[in-house]
């Protein structure tokens, strides 16, 4: 049996004067790290994350007095998560879209949503907002930015403006992105139900998606003509928003099928669709377009690998039906593991095989060497009158549940379709890997500072002292994602930064506070809090270094990224106080309370 490590909230306690000051800004030095390496230094997301990782492990065993066997396989924990399924998931979806990329298909998917208007308003939000939630569901990782930014640039917009839309039209599905990947993550270092914090997510993000594209448009042209075009907006916003609530809290009402994975998928295909049909019957009195069209951005179109023999072909209904045929077989695998997840069974509590009814095994529960049932929080974290347990650290080894396994299947079998050969096979492969090289390192570094902080206590020390904003921490929960986005670059590299900090903010706030959350038990105001982290972290999406850098890139502006950065700055702080304010109404006012699901009591 591995020897106990016993967290404690004031590891300086007795050795130093004002020792809970100390503590605090030393369990915060990894996070100050990764700030000032990835702000002023500028280093690569990669090379500052194993940093602030390095920095985390050090201040674990020199200040908390970790074991250094526990630190260590803590960090490897959280690369493992990071790895699979985050990775595995994000890796997967990005070889789907280079497949369609590849064979050519991906230009008529492209011909097939810039030809449905050719009002510069409709055209920005059916391009860079619905097809963006699309692509952020399919890949995320920039994708968004880069492809629809290049596409607007061809359709004749401003680089600087193409840029600054992108930004803002790739907020509110982030939080679903990679196939629903922060969401995951979230779930993985919090221990909440992800249900839950779907649902949760549901709850607030339709309301920002209603009103992005009238947000984006506000930013091309002035009040009069964005009223001038109000009824596709509302129908292109309205649609995502109805889609993105329904398909995130599917599982509330049926409960044998989860469907929050393909939120965002589903979400941008129903919106174009609906979108498309309304303008059949609906177009604006007065088309606005620019003056001149542009061609497509030099950056961008090596960005795209765009196979330029299709753009002369018609579209058809044939034609379009095969080229959107992988991204239908992606979501026909993913309901399909979703389906075999709800028949999974663990053979035993704890670690083991989870089988299928039938005793099949599709996933296993592997201890973590020196960790598992090792590590205790602080008896302070504890519940009066509750055992003391220890902390589970269970790595999941899903090999065919894992949504990355499912995209992966669809991605062989579209290879199969499109009957494609050896070399382009090969040249697939090697662009993902090159496109992966960045951001699936980084995700693993972030986790890996992540579960480092949670295992050895810093989180608690952390969140012990954000309690002391007391009745106004539902609000700045939302803003402390923003900020992680920010940090990481990702939704799901803010929620493994400061996800389990946030649980532990919110039970102390609730224990702590009479009148804090009296409509809400303990495990509602958890995912609450929890949630705002990734909902508010959205909103940080379009500051952070990698979407303006990928966005300068793909609009052929490099150099501009001080500019860029500039004119979205405050449509960010907007957006994010916007998501703090409505959780602090669902946190204390009915009946925005109502709000708040009841998550289920995981084993």
């Amino acid at each position: 049996m591995p020897s106990a490590y016993y967290q404690r909230l004031d590891p300086l306690e007795g050795l130093v004067p004002w020792s809970s000051v100390w503590s605090t800004l030393l369990a915060g030095l990894p996070v100050l790290v990764l700030f000032w390496l990835l702000v002023p230094r500028r280093w690569l997301a990669p090379k500052a994350g194993a940093a602030g990782a390095l920095t985390a492990i050090v201040i674990a065993i020199a200040v908390y007095r970790m074991p250094a066997d526990m630190a260590l396989w803590s960090f490897v924990d959280g690369v493992a998560f990071g790895i699979l399924p985050v990775g595995w998931t994000i890796f997967s979806a990005m070889l789907l879209y280079n497949i369609t990329v590849e064979t050519g298909q991906f230009t008529i998917v492209r011909r097939s949503v810039a030809g449905l208007s050719g009002d510069a308003r409709i055209q920005a939000v059916l391009v860079g907002f619905s097809f963006g939630a699309f692509l952020e569901g399919a890949a995320g990782g920039g994708t968004p930015v880069a492809i629809c930014g290049a596409i607007m640039v061809g359709l004749g917009f401003k680089p600087f403006l193409a840029a600054v839309l992108c930004l803002i039209a790739n907020t509110s599905p982030v939080a679903y992105g990679g196939l629903g990947t922060p969401i995951l993550v979230l779930h993985g270092v919090t221990g909440l139900d992800a249900k839950a914090i779907s649902t949760m997510a549901g709850h607030q993000l339709p309301i920002l998606s209603f009103i992005i594209p009238i947000w984006m448009v506000k930013c091309m042209c002035s009040w009069k003509q964005t009223l001038e075009v109000w009824p596709a907006l509302v129908v292109s916003g309205g649609s995502f928003a109805l889609f993105q609530f329904t398909f995130a809290t599917f599982h509330e009402y049926v409960p044998a099928v989860v469907l929050y994975p393909m939120t965002d998928i589903g979400g941008g295909i129903f919106s174009l669709v609906v979108t498309a049909i309304f303008l059949a019957f609906w177009r604006p009195r007065n088309e606005w377009h620019f003056n001149k069209p542009l061609t497509t951005a030099p950056v961008a179109a090596a960005l795209l690998h765009e196979n330029h023999a299709e753009e002369s072909k018609p579209l058809t209904a044939r034609n379009v039906a095969l080229a959107w045929t992988p991204y239908v077989l992606m979501s026909m695998a993913l309901m399909l593991t979703g389906l075999v997840r709800q028949k999974e069974t663990p053979v035993k509590p704890g670690p083991g095989p989870v089988q299928m009814r039938e005793g099949f095994s599709t996933n296993y529960q592997i201890p973590v060497p020196t960790l598992h049932d090792a590590c205790y929080r602080d008896e302070l974290l504890h519940e009066q009158g509750k055992e003391r347990k220890p902390e589970s650290a269970l790595f999941n080894f899903a090999w065919l549940t894992s949504p990355g396994s499912a995209v992966f299947a669809a991605a062989v079998l579209s290879m199969l379709m499109m009957r494609m050969n050896g070399s382009q096979v090969a040249r697939v492969f090697g662009r993902t890997f090159f496109q992966m090289r960045i951001p699936i390192p980084t995700i693993a570094c972030m986790l890996g500072l992540s579960y480092v902080t949670r295992y050895a206590g810093m989180d608690a020390t952390l969140g012990y002292a954000f309690a002391y904003t007391g009745l106004f921490y539902p609000f700045f929960a939302a803003i402390l994602g923003w900020l992680g986005v920010f940090l990481t670059g990702t939704d799901a590299g803010s929620n493994a930064l400061f996800g389990s900090l946030q649980k532990i903010t919110a039970t102390q706030i609730y224990q702590g506070y009479d009148s804090a959350f009296a409509d809400l038990s303990l495990e509602q105001a958890q995912v609450l809090i929890c949630t705002a982290n990734s909902t508010g972290g959205v909103m940080g999406k379009m500051i952070d270094a990698q979407s303006i850098c990928v966005a300068t890139a793909a609009t052929n502006q490099l150099g501009s990224e001080a500019s860029i950065f500039k004119a979205v700055v405050w449509h960010s702080i907007v957006l994010a106080s916007i998501v703090g304010l409505l959780t602090l109404l669902q946190a204390y006012f009915y009946p925005f309370t109502h709000m708040v699901p009841i998550p289920a009591q995981l084993p």
